[in-house]
């Protein structure tokens, strides 16, 4: 998984990079030779805006090694570079989502994409929840194995699905309860608590007929909220933050969930239920965290989830298993300082919530141990 991000064609983060090098330096030590698949972004068209060659200049510099970057993986010139490859060397193919056959899991695609190649490796966990050619018709053709790090996203996250140490508590956050629903309906059997907070829980105070203002809320998610709020496993916060505006300036307020006024916004959790969710995790002996607790794109509605991330990194490592994903989770847990504590960050934000909701992985279907 290259989809990293950037900024004027240079990357503004290299985790996903770094975390296939393992792979890559075990095949390199085998004397594979390598060629790398990947996607970058969603082009709707060829664009340099997409092109993995920035990438690819990036990953020369972590490895210390030439790569050598295709355009075209299917013309003549390609195909000779490919075959005349040397031991340890690495070819990386320009971004398959320039392909429709790569985006529509064309199978004579994914042919063609398994012909340049003896073994395929799958170690994009994070794209294993997609149907497409290069992740998942491609191991009809090929044999196919789950590279080192899909198999540590693996073995840590099926933890908690099998035997999870208890209390098992999850600390769920976002703005759509829409995209956490089969996970909420799969975990709860298997959990003590589910620690609601983000946008989500505003769709859970309308359900209880509460007044939330003019916070955000997808009406058609109040008859899920409503079932899930039968489950005493379920828990909402006690207070918020609110402003009567994005440009909040002196607008900022603490209100219990049950006073908040019409004209007034939800835009994190308050210190009662940081006090309160802080109590239940640490009890706990197995720890999920996914979404975070408030509008963290401004600074002033980060501290919920700053705090929370911080106590659960601090339980890590002996105290608790504890296991994160999510882009802006592991946004939040790299402000608290104290990344490297959790036992294990997923590569993966809509595909560890696909894997946990017992869904099928079309990326892992064909894959042999």
């Amino acid at each position: 998984d290259l989809n990293v991000p950037l900024k004027n064609k240079k990357i503004l983060d290299d985790s996903k990079i770094k975390a296939i090098i393992p792979t890559i330096d075990f095949l390199r030590n085998k004397k594979g030779k390598i060629i790398l698949l990947s996607h970058l972004g969603r082009p709707k068209k060829r664009t340099s805006e997409f092109s993995l060659k920035f990438v690819g200049q990036e990953m020369e510099k972590i490895l210390a090694q030439e790569i050598i970057f295709l355009t075209n993986p299917f013309n003549l010139s390609s195909k000779k570079k490919i075959e005349n490859l040397k031991a340890g060397e690495i070819v990386l193919l320009e971004n398959l989502r320039f392909y429709k056959g790569e985006l529509n899991d064309d199978l004579s695609f994914a042919k063609r994409l398994a012909e340049l190649g003896d073994i395929f490796v799958n170690d994009a966990f994070a794209v294993s929840h997609r149907q497409q050619a290069s992740v998942h018709n491609i191991s009809k053709f090929i044999p196919s194995f789950a590279g080192l790090l899909m198999q540590k996203e693996i073995k840590y996250l099926s933890k908690l699905l099998k035997n999870p140490l208890q209390p098992y508590v999850v600390l769920l956050g976002g703005v759509k309860l829409a995209t956490k629903v089969k996970l909420i309906e799969n975990l709860l059997p298997k959990v003590n608590k589910i620690l609601i907070g983000g946008a989500m829980a505003n769709v859970f105070l309308k359900a209880k007929g509460l007044e939330i203002g003019k916070s955000f809320l997808d009406e058609r998610e109040i008859k899920d909220a409503k079932n899930f709020l039968k489950s005493e496993k379920i828990i909402l916060p006690d207070d918020f933050l609110t402003s009567l505006s994005l440009d909040f300036a002196d607008n900022l307020k603490m209100k219990d969930f049950d006073k908040i006024q019409e004209e007034e916004i939800i835009l994190d959790i308050g210190p009662k239920t940081i006090l309160k969710y802080s109590e239940i995790l640490k009890k706990a002996k197995t720890i999920l965290w996914n979404g975070p607790m408030g509008k963290i794109e401004i600074k002033e509605f980060t501290y919920g989830s700053l705090m929370l991330g911080r106590l659960i990194a601090s339980l890590s490592s002996g105290k608790a298993f504890t296991v994160c994903g999510g882009g802006e989770t592991v946004e939040i847990l790299k402000k608290t300082k104290m990344f490297f504590y959790i036992d294990f960050i997923s590569t993966g934000g809509g595909a560890m919530l696909n894997f946990l909701s017992g869904n099928e992985m079309p990326g892992l279907k064909y894959l042999k141990e």
